[in-house]
């Protein structure tokens, strides 16, 4: 009886182990990007080839909301793995991240636009001997999504959004858009476009796609803020998203990873055979036939956002880690390469198709992962 007592507490004990690795394994980051320090070991997370080194201690960023959901990925299992050390990553939008890396607040930055020249400049000051460089680290298409009852496949152009996202398109049942949605029962309803209220490299991205593909339609310059006038602004892609869900009649640009939750999402016809949609795959085939234009360390991508090419998403993001090339600050830089080397890694990228996001292409991605071993 003894022994029977035994072996079904013994049971007991592997079942409940079992449970609790399970639950950490399951458990994610809260909404600011902080996950704490953990107990569980590398193997729960199956991240055993994450190298911690000497990282200790907690480490700052902020940046780009557009890698938001990927940085929340990462730093689960990252955490996981090294458990002393601690990632509070913000995301509050790209301008916000450049902004804190020059003033020297965080150790590294997310944005989804390469640094400017007087960015660069400007961080060389925080850099000690050395200065910022772009890190291409994720890729994502950013959706057109919309809420719009009634309405499944919807198919725009880009000089249709354009006049769309400029006030001069109004009406869901206007005749351009009709004649892209010839079988669509497109109710008389007027649109509710949304745009980001904070500088962000999403706008940049969208902006660009539009200077490059409807240069007769949008006649305002690409970049992080805004321009147009009218419509309605939320803070971050999850304020957009927010404000689209909950409105019918809107449509707005967001990652796609933010587009779920009883959105749908626009195919573009590009002048392809076949309208595109917002996907893992479309973007990896943008990402795979950008030009590298950054010099020395810096790593800055140039993206065709015209490409006709046959299942090509063009607006298509990538996003940087911005983080000092030398002169990164003592107390951090373990911490921040072996972070940054985490998500670079063979592992952290391939996390990512299956979040909605697209890794960077092999060639790119080694060029980063040798950088990352210089940062001192």
């Amino acid at each position: 009886m003894k022994l029977q007592r035994m072996n079904r507490r013994a049971l007991t004990l592997g079942a409940l182990a079992v449970s609790g690795a399970l639950a950490l394994t399951a458990c994610g980051s809260d909404d600011t990007g902080t996950t704490g320090s953990g107990s569980s070991s590398a193997a729960a997370t199956g991240a055993s080839d994450i190298k911690c080194d000497d990282a200790k201690g907690q480490l700052l960023a902020d940046g780009s909301s557009a890698q938001k959901n990927a940085i929340d990925a990462w730093v689960k299992n990252f955490t996981q793995a090294c458990n002393g050390v601690q990632v509070n990553y913000k995301g509050s939008g790209s301008g916000a991240g450049i902004t804190a890396f020059t003033q020297g607040t965080v150790a590294f930055a997310g944005s989804d636009s390469a640094l400017k020249p007087e960015e660069v400049e400007a961080s060389k000051k925080v850099c000690t001997g050395g200065q910022g460089i772009d890190l291409p680290m994720v890729a994502g298409p950013v959706a057109i999504a919309y809420n719009l009852s009634g309405v499944d496949n919807l198919v725009l152009d880009a000089p249709t959004l354009a006049k769309i996202f400029d006030g001069k398109i109004k009406n869901w049942n206007d005749a351009a858009i009709a004649k892209l949605n010839p079988d669509a029962k497109l109710p008389d309803l007027q649109i509710q476009p949304y745009h980001r209220s904070d500088e962000s490299g999403t706008t940049d991205n969208f902006t660009k796609y539009l200077v490059a593909a409807a240069p007769n339609d949008w006649k305002y310059e690409a970049g992080k803020a805004w321009q147009a006038k009218g419509g309605q602004s939320a803070a971050g892609s999850s304020g957009v998203a927010q404000g689209v869900k909950q409105t019918n009649g809107a449509i707005g640009y967001m990652e796609l990873s933010y587009a779920k939750d009883g959105l749908g999402t626009v195919a573009l016809n590009t002048g392809a055979a076949a309208p595109v949609k917002a996907s893992s795959d479309g973007a990896t085939k943008a990402v795979a036939a950008a030009q590298v234009v950054g010099t020395g360390n810096d790593l800055a991508l140039k993206i065709d956002y015209a490409t006709k090419a046959e299942g090509a998403y063009p607006i298509t993001l990538v996003t940087y880690e911005i983080a000092c090339d030398k002169g990164n600050k003592a107390d951090t830089l373990p911490a921040t390469k072996a972070f940054l080397r985490y998500l670079a890694s063979e592992q952290g990228q391939g996390i990512l198709s299956g979040i909605d996001y697209a890794p960077i292409p092999d060639a790119i991605i080694a060029k980063v992962r040798t950088t990352i071993e210089g940062l001192s």
